[in-house]
């Protein structure tokens, strides 16, 4: 039988990018070997910690949590796309798409798994930027782009005018490979101002990233981490 390696399952609002606020299922898969280096969920790296559930196990929390008053899952990590997890992860889409739910997947911005992202309603996708010492390929945008339109979104931590000046150079070079494609590229670009473990509400940071977009008008949207507003930067299940 096969098991699946959860972090965490459990109900909350959406607390950013385009379904903010939004009331949900999140499945918090356990294991990543990416290495963000401001991740605000190491604990979610060990593949070997977390629980192991059974696929029904699984359901009958998504089925507690959510009642039902609402059927919507985020799948999460972890890094849900990471080939230890795909097959469960493909596994639970298939019995929650059956059961009626919509599903939105976490990707990290490190592969696209056309048969994973053909089967969800939603892609929330990362383009990771130099404060997280790692590098999204922007082919991998322009694949998502091309393959499956008006169904995702990126999103983009931004710490400092570094990290801006990345995205705006990302999108227009991602512009620049598209253009004879007849690609749409208003697609929604999330900049998330960086609220890191330890830190209070970096209301600075944030205005200076809101400040950064005005004046680019680079069609950017910025939406801070309601969760972390409310709870803090530590928190859990929230």
């Amino acid at each position: 039988m096969s098991l699946f390696a959860i972090n965490a399952i459990y109900k909350a609002s959406e607390g950013e990018g385009v379904h903010i606020g939004t009331p949900q299922v999140f499945v918090r898969f356990q294991g990543c070997n990416i290495g963000c280096v401001n991740c605000d969920s190491i604990d979610t790296w060990d593949f070997d910690a977390g629980e192991r559930l059974t696929l029904d196990q699984v359901l009958a929390q998504v089925i507690e949590q959510g009642g039902d008053k609402f059927k919507r899952v985020s799948i999460t990590g972890g890094d849900p796309l990471h080939p230890k997890l795909l097959p469960q992860v493909l596994q639970l889409v298939s019995v929650l798409k059956k059961k009626g739910y919509w599903v939105n997947v976490e990707a990290a911005g490190t592969r696209v798994v056309s048969e994973l992202f053909d089967a969800i309603d939603f892609i929330s996708f990362d383009y990771k930027t130099p404060c997280t010492k790692v590098k999204t390929n922007l082919s991998l945008v322009a694949k998502l782009a091309t393959q499956f339109p008006n169904k995702f979104q990126i999103k983009s931590v931004i710490e400092s005018r570094i990290d801006f000046d990345d995205v705006v150079q990302a999108k227009n070079e991602l512009h620049s490979m598209l253009v004879n494609a007849s690609v749409d590229t208003t697609f929604p670009w999330v900049l998330t101002p960086a609220f890191n473990l330890g830190e209070s509400m970096p209301f600075e940071r944030v205005l200076d990233v809101i400040a950064w977009n005005e004046n680019e008008a680079q069609g950017f949207r910025v939406i801070t981490q309601q969760h972390k507003i409310l709870h803090g930067s530590e928190k859990k299940k929230v």
